[in-house]
């Protein structure tokens, strides 16, 4: 049975950095890409950023230098690394993985594109 459970978030203020981290079990991580989406109130889940097998990547513009997503196949485990956040930051982040054979010059960062999903967390930038 594929886990996928996130941890990291909280409060912040404005400016200020957060780390996410994202352990699966009952997979093969080093087999997965995986993804970091969000959703805040109201609106459509987003896709944050990804990141293949390969450790190739993908960032949505909104994000684009100032986030960062890394793998730890050896923990299983998914960072993504959040600075200089804003309020429009604010919402419920999830952590997503999908069984890939494929070596992608950018992953796929869709939801229809993932499988499993984490229960997610939620990340609040203060003005």
């Amino acid at each position: 049975q594929v886990q996928v459970v996130e941890s990291g978030g909280g409060l912040v203020q404005a400016g200020g950095s957060l780390r996410l981290s994202c352990t699966a079990s009952g997979l093969t991580f080093d087999a997965y890409r995986m993804g970091w989406f969000r959703q805040a109130p109201g609106e459509e889940r987003e896709g944050v950023s990804c990141i293949g097998r390969n450790t190739v990547t993908y960032y949505s513009d909104s994000v684009k230098g100032r986030f960062i997503i890394s793998r730890d196949n050896a923990k299983n485990t998914l960072y993504l690394q959040m600075n200089s956040l804003s309020p429009d930051d604010t919402a419920m982040y999830y952590c997503a993985a999908a069984a890939d054979g494929r070596r992608w010059r950018t992953p796929p960062c869709g939801s229809d594109d993932y499988k499993y999903w984490g229960q997610g967390i939620q990340v609040t930038v203060s003005s």
